[in-house]
């Protein structure tokens, strides 16, 4: 009797820990506008530009079928959002810049200011709802 319930007590750790780990891949962290300025990100030596308002940087690898999502997504932000512009970066190829930003997994998105800092960042596919919406909470001069 003993083993069988510590069978089921098992089984709904592993049910709660999938839960959360659903719930929260593609959401982007909700930090205090105290804590939220992160690491100086620096895109022109990737190859790539700071948008006028804000840039968003993937992290993708050659074997991850989510990151040809979330490149569609940001893609489509960065044609509704003026100033906004995308920037994807192979994770094999820069593990320099995977170590210091801490990335984990991919796809991962951070979001940079217009200065380039990381003010947010999700692990995951995220929605383009959810991409809009810490835009909007983010960067105040996206409102508008």
């Amino acid at each position: 009797m003993f083993e069988y319930l510590v069978l089921a007590g098992a089984i709904a750790l592993v049910v709660v820990i999938a839960g959360l780990s659903k719930w929260r891949n593609g959401r982007f962290s909700q930090r205090s506008k105290a804590t939220t300025a992160g690491p100086s990100f620096d895109v022109e030596a990737l190859g790539g530009e700071l948008g006028e308002r804000a840039t968003l940087v993937q992290f993708s690898s050659a074997f991850c079928a989510p990151c040809r999502t979330t490149r569609v997504v940001l893609q489509q932000v960065a044609d509704i959002v003026p100033g906004v512009t995308t920037m994807e970066i192979d994770a094999e190829l820069h593990l320099d810049v995977v170590r210091e930003h801490q990335i984990l997994r991919t796809p991962t998105v951070l979001i940079l200011d217009d200065s380039g800092t990381v003010v947010t960042r999700a692990s995951g596919a995220p929605t383009k709802e959810n991409v809009l919406a810490s835009l909007a909470a983010h960067l105040p001069n996206l409102k508008s």
